[in-house]
């Protein structure tokens, strides 16, 4: 962890993350152009098969429901209103990074709009590549919106366009994973969200 300087992971409001999540929000994080594309995006890269969806919410922006759908998440209305989901976990991954799953039990695993508020990614990013079957892919996609008083002081305070590289960080740093690809998939103007992409295939 020496890449990151201490203090990177603190949040304004260290306070229990059940508390703040308990109201659902059954809404959108980013606009609508930036929910196409993160769909685009898993068309590309061929996610399919059995996935899990970390942090995630009442939609997981599939185009096409997989085989198997795990939404893992801290809300546990919002993830029974995930229509595509055949498997819901409620789980604090601040409080415990460890995977409820088998070894090589996913083919991809996705975290939309929430890498930011990780306190201990690296250890998360260890999980994922547990799970992961070999070749399966890990994919992070954000904007430039969040909660600004749960997000890692370290986030908030990177320009946008270093932030790719932290989470590319995250997975070189857990091991397992082949070289992460950076790519910002879309470019923000006056009226919509910009969105940039991580992903990285188990080796």
């Amino acid at each position: 962890m020496d890449r990151f300087p201490d203090g990177f992971f603190d949040r304004a409001d260290p306070s229990p993350d059940p508390g703040f999540y308990a109201d659902a929000r059954l809404v959108h994080h980013i606009d609508d152009r930036a929910v196409a594309a993160v769909g685009a995006l898993y068309e590309d890269l061929g996610v399919t098969g059995d996935v899990l969806d970390l942090l995630s919410s009442w939609v997981s922006h599939l185009r096409t429901p997989p085989r198997s759908l795990t939404v893992l998440g801290m809300n546990a209305t919002e993830l029974a209103a995930n229509p595509m989901a055949t498997a819901r976990v409620v789980q604090d991954l601040n409080a415990d990074p460890r995977l409820p799953f088998a070894d090589a039990s996913f083919d991809a695993v996705l975290d939309c709009v929430s890498v930011d508020y990780l306190v201990r990614p690296v250890e998360v990013f260890v999980e994922i590549a547990r799970v992961l079957r070999p070749g399966g892919v890990s994919v992070c996609t954000f904007s430039n919106r969040c909660f600004p008083s749960k997000a890692v002081r370290g986030w908030l305070s990177a320009p946008e366009e270093q932030r790719p590289g932290i989470v590319a960080d995250y997975h070189r740093l857990a091991g397992g994973f082949d070289e992460p690809v950076t790519e910002q998939r879309l470019a923000a103007t006056w009226r919509h969200d910009p969105l940039w992409a991580v992903w990285a295939h188990r080796s």
